[in-house]
């Protein structure tokens, strides 16, 4: 038998009584019952615990021992369990943020709203390549919210199930390097790069059909196409092997250049995502608005991109 706290309280109980007949009485039980619980708890420490006549039951010096271990760790205990206890309410009543987010530029933003906002908050975060396991991790309660993205007017890629509220919607980049040829235009017709290599990270995004169809409607098909992990990707890219798309809210790096395809034809929503029947129901429409701030400061950091939309006072209304 391994010793356990409640064979300590009983240990404690027969001390603070005097005898195992007053302490059965405390602890209601028979006090056959708790002689023979104490003689278990004797075996498991390899002494005899109380010397016992008449008079009562006193402690014998491993008695003595147990007894002023015992009278030390259940307090301890009994604290941890308050205070943990506490914890768990201040926790409760302050709220819980568990985000979940694929690649994007608001994630950083929306969490320190809700912490300046809610400082006594418990917010994580979870990252993932793939909005449908984000998806089906709200589903099984072990997420909040999600910030994913969709191409055009797809869908999520996720499973049916969660409330969904646009952020925003932006044209899709190109990302080249910095020394590229086309790096300082304006604009650049996706035919021009037609004999380039592509780069794309891996997860949901606008190559594959949307890509491939952009191409064709500029009268070619996209030669090779890496795929790698994000710094990978900005490797191939910076290096001049390949060139890739991105989003036009990406945060600016040097050796980069992000540059907006002529007529945008490929476009990138960014949306929240929550159970409408689960407790982050009540905060969602207040997560939202943060989120929202969050896109508002991705655009306004990125010269290129507030510069393409002054240009283009049409696409105004999709910054949500």
């Amino acid at each position: 038998m391994e010793l356990e706290l409640r064979h300590l309280r009983v240990v404690c109980a027969i001390a603070d009584a005097g005898s195992v007949t007053k302490a059965a009485s405390v602890l209601g039980l028979a006090q056959p019952a708790l002689t023979a619980q104490l003689q278990r708890i004797e075996r498991a420490l390899g002494g005899v615990l109380f010397e016992r006549d008449r008079r009562g039951a006193r402690a014998t010096p491993l008695g003595e021992l147990v007894l002023s271990r015992a009278r030390v760790l259940l307090p301890a205990v009994k604290g941890l369990q308050d205070e943990a206890t506490r914890l768990a309410s201040a926790a409760e009543r302050a709220g819980r943020y568990r985000i979940g987010a694929v690649n994007g530029p608001i994630l950083g933003g929306l969490v320190r709203r809700i912490i300046g906002n809610h400082p006594a908050a418990q917010v994580t975060t979870h990252a993932s390549w793939s909005s449908a396991e984000l998806g089906d991790l709200v589903l099984a309660g072990k997420l909040d919210f999600v910030l994913v993205g969709a191409c055009g007017d797809a869908p999520p890629a996720t499973d049916t199930g969660l409330a969904w509220r646009a952020v925003a919607a932006d044209p899709v980049f190109l990302l080249l390097p910095e020394g590229h040829e086309l790096a300082d235009r304006d604009e650049v017709d996706l035919s021009e790069l037609a004999g380039a290599q592509w780069v794309a990270a891996p997860g949901d995004g606008c190559f594959s059909a949307c890509h491939a169809a952009a191409c064709a409607r500029a009268g070619f098909t996209p030669k090779v196409l890496f795929e790698t992990e994000v710094r990978g990707a900005i490797d191939l890219i910076e290096s001049g092997d390949a060139v890739g798309l991105c989003q036009a809210t990406l945060r600016p790096m040097a050796g980069l250049a992000a540059v907006p395809i002529a007529g945008a034809p490929l476009h990138w929503r960014q949306m929240l995502g929550w159970l409408p029947d689960g407790p982050a129901a009540s905060v969602a429409s207040q997560v939202w608005a943060y989120a929202i701030e969050s896109y508002a400061d991705a655009v306004r950091r990125n010269e290129r991109y507030s510069s393409w939309l002054g240009r283009h006072p049409d696409h105004h209304g999709m910054a949500l």
